[in-house]
């Protein structure tokens, strides 16, 4: 593993069992600024909507406050949803972040919203699990079992009555455009919009398989991130056809992969258990549910009677959240990154309690540190 490989943070703003989208606003901030401290290298922020458990739905805004609190950190989003959004909409945004935070600023971009519901999760749908070299790809989630009246009622609330996203790959290229003060109408006429020239964000593409997000941020020679904590089974589908596709450009000579994880460590590897105990149920509330639930404490975690059909369901994610103590988890990421050929890693955390949740992120920094040292 390359010495210089360094970690990110993604974060939900997860609402607690009790807890309130403030409060879960405040520890994102605070988070924030601990993992900075602890040599993180970036901080995305998502965009999830009428999600009972989670307070980030307005990535600019949050990018915005993390930016003014930190110094040091990237900070960008993961992703904007560019299907209910124009062009001009995300560009004005971010370009304006850059100019007042230089060189800070990453624009993640998500195809959600193109199609009414979430993308597909990429060509090995329906295969087996396997292993490759020590990592674990499970069978693929089918996301068709996701619930469509969620995804309808988002885009209903979120677009203007009658509205058609633009295909993603005319958005990508006319945000490039926007950023770079080369911006036309629709008509083909030059347009001025100095906010989105303002500032150059990085621009990067996420996916979760080898459809259109990882074949056009290769085709334009964007960075990529690639999603193992959200459908592991398809990660290595997604950053194989990224590179094929990839062509250098004014961005990058040669192609760049983030690959995500979902991440727990604690000072003993049954403390750690014990942290983890909610997030099966709260997998379970986005898969069978509408949407992620507050997240529950492990008490209440232990007291859901789960039926075979029902950890069936959350079987994929269980098997590939990295828990342990630092040392356990840096071996499995050390995999995960040798397996993918990853240039960055970036690691989620949700606990009950945000101590834990902060907590777990130093350990890893310090333990990640240390066995870079070491190799």
């Amino acid at each position: 593993m390359p010495a210089t490989t360094p970690l990110s943070v993604l974060d939900l703003s997860p609402i607690s069992a009790g807890g309130s989208a403030a409060r879960a606003l405040a520890d994102t901030l605070d988070l924030a600024v601990a993992v900075e401290r602890a040599g993180y290298h970036r901080f995305w922020v998502a965009e999830h909507h009428l999600v009972p458990g989670v307070a980030s739905s307005v990535p600019a805004v949050l990018v915005a406050a993390v930016a003014a609190r930190t110094s040091r950190l990237r900070v960008g989003s993961g992703a904007v949803l560019a299907g209910y959004r124009t062009a001009l909409d995300v560009a004005e945004q971010f370009g304006t972040l850059a100019a007042l935070h230089p060189d800070r600023i990453d624009l993640g971009l998500g195809r959600s919203g193109h199609r009414g519901g979430p993308p597909p999760a990429g060509s090995s749908s329906g295969s087996p699990d396997r292993v490759v070299d020590g990592l674990l790809l499970p069978e693929p989630f089918p996301l068709s079992r996701l619930d469509p009246k969620r995804f309808g009622a988002v885009a209903a609330l979120l677009q203007l009555p009658g509205a058609v996203p633009e295909p993603f790959g005319d958005q990508v290229r006319a945000i490039l455009d926007l950023l770079e003060g080369r911006g036309r109408a629709p008509d083909g006429q030059a347009v001025s919009a100095p906010a989105a020239s303002a500032g150059r964000p990085q621009v990067w593409l996420l996916g979760s398989g080898a459809g259109e997000s990882a074949q056009l941020a290769g085709q334009l020679g964007l960075p990529f991130a690639a999603n193992y904590h959200v459908s592991p089974g398809t990660v290595l589908d997604a950053v194989e056809a990224y590179r094929a596709a990839f062509r250098p450009g004014p961005v990058l000579r040669r192609p760049h992969v983030l690959v995500s994880a979902d991440v727990l460590a604690a000072p003993d590897a049954e403390l750690a258990r014990e942290l983890a105990e909610g997030f099966g149920l709260w997998v379970l509330g986005i898969r069978a549910g509408s949407g992620a639930p507050q997240y529950p404490s492990p008490a209440q975690a232990r007291e859901h009677p789960w039926t075979d059909a029902e950890r069936e369901v959350v079987r994929d994610r269980l098997a590939t959240r990295f828990v342990g103590t630092p040392d356990d988890v840096v071996e499995r990421l050390r995999t995960l990154q040798r397996v993918t050929a990853a240039d960055e890693l970036l690691l989620t955390t949700i606990t009950y309690e945000h101590r834990h949740r902060v907590r777990s992120y130093e350990l890893l920094a310090q333990a990640w540190a240390a066995s870079r040292a070491a190799s």
